[in-house]
């Protein structure tokens, strides 16, 4: 079986926009496959009893500073959403359905998305907005917007959130190799050795 490392993400989460830059070249050079996990992360946190780091105001001063530093070391552009937190729920019930659906479209919608996100801080929660990005990605806002609106997509998503936190997964990033879980962008590190020593087969 060909290596694998999943990566469960959510587009409103900053820390996945920067592992999204970064764990492209980490499967290449491992060659492994990237497995796409949309979450809903909100879900997930609350599922999990976490809490977001913007809810305590020190550790967000700091997250602000890293952040811009990540970005920075990255060489990636990166902008804070002074409209976070964002609700992304069309957002990934956009990504799902875009898996089970068009497949092939899914990469153009999550460049699209997270570059909107935090790259130029715009706010997809805004269907206005939405719908401008989804244009920007080549696709069509109203056929992406009712797939958005399917049961099916939005059961997948709410299913592939709830399977997640079964897994113990409680923030995003986050990746599995195997059955090793590892927890924020700055695991690549070690998402890289297990790739690497256990060849991260699935």
């Amino acid at each position: 079986m060909q290596r694998a490392v999943e990566f469960v993400f959510d587009v409103g989460s900053p820390y996945s926009y920067l592992a999204y830059h970064a764990l492209p070249a980490i499967a290449q050079a491992a060659e492994a496959q990237i497995v796409w996990q949309p979450i809903l992360l909100g879900a997930a946190i609350r599922a999990s009893a976490n809490h977001s780091p913007f809810e305590v105001p020190a550790k967000m001063r700091w997250v602000e500073q890293d952040l811009v530093r990540c970005a920075l070391s990255l060489a990636v552009a990166f902008s804070h959403n002074a409209h976070f937190p964002v609700n992304t729920l069309v957002a990934m019930r956009i990504a799902t359905g875009l898996q089970m659906r068009r497949p092939d479209n899914f990469p153009a919608w999550v460049a699209a998305a997270f570059r909107a996100m935090w790259g130029e801080g715009r706010n997809l929660a805004d269907p206005a907005e939405l719908a401008v990005v989804i244009g920007e990605a080549g696709l069509d806002d109203r056929e992406l917007l009712a797939l958005a609106s399917d049961q099916a997509v939005k059961d997948k998503l709410r299913s592939d959130t709830d399977a997640a936190v079964s897994r113990g997964v409680f923030g995003a990033p986050t990746f599995f190799v195997g059955d090793q879980m590892f927890w924020g962008h700055d695991r690549l590190d070690q998402v890289a050795r297990s790739l690497a020593q256990r060849g991260g087969e699935r």
